[in-house]
C-alpha cells in the first residue's frame, strides 16, 4: 500500500442526527468502504491504525456509537439495540451503498445485526473477540464444561488486571511490553467517563439470544479473529461460531489480550486485507451488487 499522505487529502468529519442522537463520525480514504464499530471501551479513534493502514486503499468509516463521545443523546439510557440502525443510517447518509464491516467487542453486536436487519448494505464481517448478539450456548458443538472453567480463570485473571491497574481489555502483556499503548487504551477508555457503561453491558448481554442459524442463512462471508489471552469473551465461543457458519473464516492470534486491533495491529490488518481481498475478487460478491 501507499503512504497514508495519499489518503490525508480525503479526510473529513461530521456530526448525523438519528432518532434523538447525534453520531460522530469520520471519512479517510478511497476506494471499497469499510465501516468500524468499536467496542464498549472505545470510540471512533480507537482505529487509528487501521485507518493509517486502509485509507490508501480504501474508503474507511468510523464513528462513536450512540452516547459515547463524542456522540451524544438527547435523553435517557443507551439503547444499543439501536446501534445497527444508526450505521444504516450513516450509510446512507454517506451514500455507502454496501460495507466490509469490522466490529470489535460491543461492535459485534451492531455488526450482526445490521446483517440481520439489512443485509444488502454488507458486503463481508468481521467479528473480532465477539459473538456479538448470537448465544454462545446455543452453537452446536459448545463445549459447555470447558466454558465454565474459562469463566472461572478469566474471572480471576479480570481480577488481578484490576488488582494491578491493568485494564482487562488491554489485559497483563499489553500493559507490560507496551505500556504506552495500554496507557493510550486507559484514556480513549475515559473519553466517555460519563457514561453508564456496566448499564449497557447488561443491555447487550439482554440482547444476546440469537441462534447461530440466522447468521448462517445469510451466506456472508464472516471473518471470526480471536485471540488466544482473551479474558473476556472466551475464545472457544469463536471456534464454535465459525464451525456454525459456512462462510466463516477463524484466525487465532497468539499471545494476544481481548484488543488484538489494538495491540497487535499489523497482525490484525494483515489477516483483514487479505479477507477483504479475497471477497473482491469473488466473482458471485462483484454480481450481487459489490
Amino acid at each position: 500500500m501507499t503512504p497514508l499522505a495519499s489518503a490525508t487529502a480525503a479526510r473529513s468529519t461530521g456530526r448525523l442526527r438519528v432518532d434523538g442522537a447525534d453520531i460522530h463520525y469520520e471519512v479517510c480514504g478511497r476506494g471499497p468502504a469499510i465501516v468500524f464499530a468499536h467496542g464498549l471501551g472505545g470510540s471512533h479513534v480507537s482505529w487509528w491504525q487501521q485507518v493509517a493502514h486502509f485509507a490508501p486503499a480504501y474508503t474507511c468509516v468510523t464513528f462513536a456509537h450512540r452516547g459515547f463521545a463524542p456522540s451524544s443523546v438527547d435523553a435517557g439510557p443507551i439503547d444499543p439495540a439501536r446501534f445497527a440502525d444508526d450505521v444504516a443510517a450513516l450509510l446512507d447518509h454517506l451514500a455507502i451503498e454496501r460495507a466490509h464491516r469490522v466490529g470489535q467487542s460491543m461492535g459485534g453486536w451492531t455488526a450482526v445485526e445490521l446483517v440481520l436487519r439489512h443485509p444488502q448494505r454488507v458486503r463481508s464481517s468481521v467479528l473480532s473477540a465477539t459473538t456479538g448478539s448470537i448465544d454462545p450456548a446455543r452453537l452446536d458443538g459448545f463445549d459447555h464444561a470447558a466454558g465454565a472453567r474459562w469463566e472461572r480463570d478469566a474471572a480471576v485473571a479480570v481480577a488481578h488486571c484490576r488488582s494491578a491497574a491493568v485494564h482487562p481489555a488491554a489485559g497483563q502483556r499489553m500493559a507490560r511490553e507496551q505500556p504506552a499503548l495500554h496507557h493510550l487504551y486507559q484514556n480513549v477508555d475515559e473519553l466517555s467517563h460519563g457514561l453508564d457503561k456496566e448499564a449497557i453491558r447488561s443491555r447487550l448481554q439482554a440482547m444476546r439470544v440469537r441462534a447461530p442459524d440466522c447468521l448462517a442463512v445469510t451466506g456472508l462471508a464472516v471473518l471470526l479473529v480471536s485471540p488466544d489471552e482473551d479474558i473476556v469473551i472466551a475464545p472457544l465461543a469463536l471456534r464454535s461460531l465459525a464451525g456454525a457458519l459456512p462462510k466463516a473464516r477463524l484466525v487465532t492470534l497468539a499471545q494476544t489480550g481481548y484488543s488484538p486491533y489494538f495491540e497487535r495491529a499489523p497482525v490484525f490488518n494483515r489477516c483483514l486485507d487479505e479477507f477483504f481481498q479475497s471477497i473482491d475478487r469473488d466473482p458471485r460478491q462483484v454480481a450481487a451488487g459489490a
